[in-house]
């Protein structure tokens, strides 16, 4: 039995102690904010609550799993829930609007092709189905086992080259393509690109420059659904924390630590604000990059020939700006759970959040809005009331101001505008509100693609420092509830059964 000291409590992080916990090992975990859950938050005031974080799970088979193997107890038993029906509605500034059913193949296909015309549906089918050929291809090495040592063969984009009409046809190899270059040349439909692209905005990725293996990140919504826990995201974190501590894990919160300790080479606990030392046989660290090299001291966790943590834009490309709206009068009951009403000028938008070219970024006057009106009685105070979000993906602190204040709110009355082609008469019914700005905790890590010569994996989870690992979105497999969560798999794998473990089978 071993003692681990874990660094946040964030879903890696909490994933990875629980497994650790069931395992035998001692387990704390130290948390430098009040609570745990990392981005997945909740904002709660008169009755109200709303996540602020991610809205929706998609793979949920992964805590299905992480919550068979720490108890008997089931997912579903611990918490309520259920699959979004329709998975969301999507709103385009021509007034076009359809409404794409959960998990449905062949459902998405007739909803395309009666708001698009004959034929959107196919297109959009073909599209999908060689993004199974990229997920199949890389599954294993990108979610389900620790970062290959030999990890440039992911650089490779897995997507498969398209078919050409003409004297050449099909190219063998797989292609080089852009996710922006294959919506325009395989879907054609602006909308549709419009469609394919907001999945990858939403992740925090220029389609302009994320490779065409991006692709997976529809056909994993569409083919594995989209599902909501009663009581918002806040619920999940809160019965994985529950289940930490039901298996023996001790949590620290206002913990700080302020560095790594070594001994004989490797990690051997850690440094708290308060002078404190824990000592420990393992160390799994549930912070970003640049913060885990602060805590090394400096020292490197990675070595020259492995994934580089990129430190500047690329990875803190993007954030999430917030609008949570208290309403008065009932939700109704045919509303959409998830509405996206798309940007009218995209370009303008992809410019505004990733910059022109010339490191110029100018907020979009109408981004694309996420609207996020869960039918969930724990949301409201009343049945009289209904609570709604607006989320929108923006650049991050730094390049915009985002400390001003005036700037600000009318940031959220433009995305407030938009929302009414979600919720008619949206502004009238406003009770008050509450905009949360972007911050560095808003940033938003996206999961881990192959391709693009390895420019969009992520670090790995074992480092060059023997004894200490890295979890949760900034490491392996990427980010969002799903990613982390199988990070804390993998760490939790390593350190049980060593560094040589290549992952579940």
């Amino acid at each position: 039995m071993a003692r681990i000291a874990v660094i946040g409590a964030g879903m890696g992080a909490m994933a990875a102690a629980a497994r650790l916990a069931v395992a035998g090992h001692r387990v704390a975990v130290f948390e430098r904010d009040a609570t745990y859950g990392g981005a997945v938050r909740r904002l709660a005031r008169d009755g109200f609550a709303f996540d602020t974080g991610p809205g929706l799970l998609h793979l949920p088979a992964v805590y299905r799993d992480l919550f068979l193997k720490t108890g008997r107890e089931p997912l579903e038993s611990c918490v309520d829930l259920s699959q979004v029906d329709p998975a969301a509605r999507h709103v385009f500034a021509d007034g076009t609007a359809f409404s794409l059913p959960n998990a449905s193949r062949a459902g998405v296909l007739a909803a395309l092709d009666e708001a698009l015309g004959a034929g959107s549906g196919e297109r959009w089918s073909d599209l999908v189905a060689r993004a199974r050929d990229a997920w199949d291809a890389t599954r294993r090495p990108l979610l389900e086992e620790p970062l290959w040592q030999d990890w440039r063969v992911l650089g490779r984009d897995p997507y498969p080259a398209v078919r050409r009409r003409g004297l050449f046809g099909r190219g063998k190899g797989p292609t080089t393509a852009t996710l922006a270059e294959v919506a325009r040349r395989e879907l054609a439909d602006p909308r549709l690109i419009a469609l394919l692209e907001s999945h990858a905005l939403a992740y925090g990725f220029d389609p302009r420059s994320a490779p065409a293996s991006a692709v997976v990140l529809p056909y994993m919504e569409q083919t594995f659904g989209s599902w909501y826990p009663r009581g918002g995201m806040r619920a999940l974190a809160e019965a994985l924390y529950e289940r930490c501590v039901a298996r023996g894990v001790e949590f620290g919160f206002g913990a700080a630590v302020t560095g790594i300790v070594e001994k004989d080479g490797r990690a051997a606990g850690v440094e708290l604000a308060d002078g404190r030392v824990s000592e420990a046989e393992f160390v799994v660290a549930g912070v970003d990059p640049v913060r885990l090299v602060e805590l090394c001291r400096g020292r490197e966790p990675w070595g020259a020939e492995d994934v580089r943590p990129a430190l500047g834009p690329g990875d803190r490309a993007t954030a999430r700006l917030t609008v949570c709206l208290a309403l008065r009068g009932a939700r109704p009951g045919d509303a959409a759970h998830r509405t996206v009403v798309h940007a009218a000028d995209r370009t303008a938008e992809l410019a505004g959040v990733f910059g022109d070219g010339y490191g110029l970024r100018t907020p979009c006057e109408r981004p694309t809005v996420t609207v996020l009106r869960p039918d969930d009685p724990a949301t409201r105070p009343d049945d009289a009331h209904e609570a709604v979000t607006l989320t929108a993906t923006v650049a991050p602190p730094g390049p915009v101001d985002w400390s001003d204040g005036e700037a600000l709110a009318a940031d959220a009355d433009r995305m407030t505008e938009a929302a009414e082609a979600a919720v008619p008469g949206l502004r009238e019914r406003v009770l008050w509100r509450e905009v949360l700005p972007p911050s560095d905790e808003a940033l938003v890590p996206g999961p881990a693609l192959a391709g693009r010569e390895g420019r969009f994996l992520r670090p790995g989870n074992r480092t060059r420092i023997p004894g200490l690992y890295a979890v949760g979105g900034w490491s392996h497999p990427g980010g969002g509830p799903a990613h982390a969560g199988m990070s804390g798999a993998i760490v939790a794998g390593l350190i049980v059964n060593g560094d040589d473990w290549h992952g579940s089978t």
